[in-house]
């Protein structure tokens, strides 16, 4: 069985935890589904109040202080 062409004791461990992961209890997999999506949620709430919060803390721009630096002309012909 083990050896050239057979099955190594890491393969065969592996087979194992596979399969206690997918039939040793019922809804696990589902479970561990849900949680990433909670934290996914999380997250992603949690990012979205850090960029509102830093839209509140900018400061407003006041536009009546602002000076018109269009080009102008030259006059002088050159």
């Amino acid at each position: 069985m083990f050896g050239p062409g057979g099955i190594s004791p890491i393969q065969l461990l592996i087979v194992l935890a596979l399969v206690l992961l997918f039939f040793g209890g019922r809804g696990k997999i589902s479970a561990m589904m849900t949680d990433m999506a909670k934290g996914l949620r999380s997250f992603r709430k949690g990012m979205k109040e850090e960029e509102e919060g830093a839209q509140r803390d900018a400061p407003a721009l006041d536009d009546s202080k602002t000076i018109n630096v269009t080009p102008q002309k030259d006059k002088t012909g050159a």
